[in-house]
């Protein structure tokens, strides 16, 4: 049984899309309805005119009547069976729908052979809406990728789509603008945003000539870069690549189903031929009508289509969902691989860390909390390090102060002057080359510590560290009530910080200091053990190694390296590591809504097939057996669209 292959193609956003556009598919959406809404108009008309019995409804007039209904729904399917004959496809539901419905007519049941061929276009009406409105899910969370580009044509600057950038042009990228293309800066220097695409925390500060990347944010001055490759072989176009060959990585339920099908169609089409001939040798008063009938009825009966078109759009719905929730699966096969899991192993920093330095805690010795930060702060804007950065963005007004013959003592800090006073900010390095005692808790700090001294006497300290992302305890606590209780954290960051998260995030196996080939050879050992299912998420190209050795790969950042996109199985477009928890939730959802339409759809049929085989059921109970059943199944898959994994 062969259905057409759901095309994902179409929901390429278009560079030329619109209002117009936008109007015209709503308008293609209507037309689609329309001969279903004739033939069920016109069919309804001629049952009332069967049940009054009317005079002039009879003969030629009727059977005129019921082909012109049935054309409108039938034409079509009949034109499908032909085409995939030619094509050497012979036993697809087209042709089963076809021979039953051709059959009906020849045997003078006009109304049951409309009817037939009615449901079965509302059942592909039902399910149509349903992949337009899983698409429409996916297309939405595509479209956070850059939507224009600022490129230099005729000496100005013009606002384009990406898509019609070519090789070699120079774009203009402003301050907070992601960069829509990859590139070479030709800018003197620039700082970028690269955590989605390298797992960096700190922003990175690039020279003249060096690769820029899709995806980057320009942080703090207007740069220019030449376009390196065009839009379609982007990180960000990569992703829209994956998402339209999401369906190729078919589920095993699926592949199964689909292979049944294919088994199936022909022995039911020479079945059905037994039960219309084979009587006749055993059954003495044998009437060819009747078990005619009754074949068609078991054909109706038999045709597999309840399944082949509720468990893929089952699957497909799981994706549109999880797209949805701002969750991209690669395909069928790992939302089924989501339920397996029992071992998840996460990277630290851009996973449940905000991969950002903020100061955490402020201690003063001896004066105001306002002073002390004004003398440090007053001696950070001497500096482009990066715990600078983070000290400046300390929530105060304006520096009072300003510091004068500032100096850098390599590897230790720095020393100036602040209103007439001597300030040293470094490290304990740096206070111990001048004699200057600091206070013991320092010692027990495994953050990033800076310290302070103001004319030789120890004034105080401010730590900086990587926060906990707002969701990480909630994702920990998530993981373990859908019943995923072996957690690890393996983190390239120092071992007495990862343990520290750890113990934060109640952790109980944490690991630090770890290489990407130390990451990859902890989990080599986890699988080991073939009871382990094991996922891993982690962001940036670094993790790709253990992305492709674990089970389910998940990346952090739609926006994430090339590397970690193409390697993953699943991305958390929207950097939230508790969308895990609701992407094996709707995996598991997806997977109980699949057997539910299989149960269905085999329970259903073999009732009304043995009915139909003591002659107890007519063409009305095949069609819900059949398109009926379809119909149900299809409602159910739809179900996930509506659902809330909280």
């Amino acid at each position: 049984m062969k259905k057409k292959k759901l095309n994902l193609r179409d929901i390429r956003p278009s560079s030329e899309s619109g209002h117009h556009h936008n109007h015209g598919q709503h308008q293609s959406g209507l037309k689609m309805y329309i001969p279903a809404i004739i033939s069920m108009f016109m069919l309804l008309i001629g049952i009332a005119l069967d049940y009054f019995k009317t005079p002039f409804f009879k003969d030629w007039l009727r059977l005129i009547w019921y082909i012109i209904t049935y054309l409108p729904v039938g034409l079509p399917v009949v034109k499908e069976g032909w085409e995939s004959i030619k094509k050497g496809d012979v036993f697809t539901e087209f042709l089963l729908m076809s021979i039953a419905t051709i059959g009906a007519f020849s045997i003078g049941e006009f109304p049951e052979a409309v009817a037939v061929m009615l449901f079965y276009a509302v059942g592909e009406l039902f399910q149509n809406a349903a992949v337009t409105k899983a698409k429409r899910n996916i297309k939405a969370l595509l479209d956070v990728r850059p939507k224009e580009a600022n490129v230099f044509r005729k000496q100005t600057v013009v606002n384009v789509s990406p898509e019609t950038v070519e090789v070699g042009e120079k774009i203009q990228i402003r301050v907070g603008e992601k960069i829509p293309l990859d590139g070479v800066l030709i800018s003197e220097k620039a700082s970028l945003n690269t955590a989605a695409l390298t797992g960096e925390s700190k922003p990175e500060t690039i020279t003249k000539g060096t690769p820029v990347f899709a995806g980057s944010i320009n942080l703090e001055s207007v740069i220019e870069v030449e376009v390196t490759k065009e839009f379609k072989d982007s990180s960000i176009a990569r992703i829209l690549d994956l998402v339209q060959n999401a369906t190729a990585r078919k589920s095993k339920t699926e592949l199964f189903i689909r292979q049944f099908a294919r088994i199936y169609t022909p022995i039911v089409v020479f079945l059905a031929i037994g039960v219309t001939l084979l009587p006749y040798f055993f059954v003495p008063d044998y009437v060819f009508r009747d078990w005619l009938y009754r074949a068609l009825i078991f054909l109706v009966i038999s045709c597999p289509c309840a399944l082949v078109i509720s468990i893929p759009l089952g699957y497909f719905g799981g994706l549109g969902a999880a797209s949805k929730n701002g969750i991209l699966f690669k395909g069928a096969s790992f939302l089924d691989a989501m339920t397996k899991i029992n071992t998840l192993v996460l990277d630290k920093t851009g996973t449940v860390t905000k991969g950002i330095f903020k100061i955490t805690k402020i201690k003063v010795i001896h004066s105001e909390e306002k002073e002390f930060m004004n003398y440090l702060m007053a001696m950070e804007t001497q500096s482009t390090h990066p715990v600078a950065k983070a000290i400046l963005e300390y929530k105060m007004q304006d520096v009072g102060f300003k510091a004068t013959e500032v100096s850098e003592i390599a590897g230790k800090g720095l020393k100036g002057v602040v209103n007439g006073k001597t300030v040293l900010v470094g490290n304990k390095a740096l206070m111990t080359a001048n004699n200057i005692s600091v206070s013991e808790e320092t010692e027990s700090i495994v953050e990033s510590i800076v310290l302070v001294a103001i004319d030789n006497e120890f004034a105080g300290y401010v730590v900086i560290a990587d926060e906990l992302k707002e969701d990480a305890m909630e994702t920990i606590s998530g993981l373990h009530k859908v019943g995923i209780k072996n957690i690890i954290m393996l983190s390239g960051d120092k071992n007495s910080i990862t343990q520290k998260v750890a113990l934060e995030l109640k952790i109980k196996i944490a690991k630090g200091g770890l290489l990407p080939e130390d990451k990859l050879n902890e989990v080599e050992k986890l699988k080991q053990n073939s009871n382990n299912k094991i996922a891993f998420i982690g962001d940036g190209i670094n993790d790709a190694p253990v992305l492709a050795a674990s089970d389910v790969g998940i990346a952090m950042g739609g926006l994430g390296s090339d590397v970690a996109i193409e390697t993953a199985d699943v991305i958390i477009q929207t950097d939230q590591p508790s969308k895990v928890v609701k992407a094996i939730k709707i995996g598991r959802s997806t997977r109980t809504i699949v057997w539910q339409n299989i149960g269905l759809a085999f329970g259903v049929k073999v009732i009304v097939l043995i009915l139909g085989a003591g002659g107890l059921a007519t063409m009305w109970e095949a069609v819900f057996a059949d398109v009926g059943v379809a119909l149900l199944a299809i409602l159910n898959a739809v179900r996930l669209q509506r659902m809330h994994w909280n």
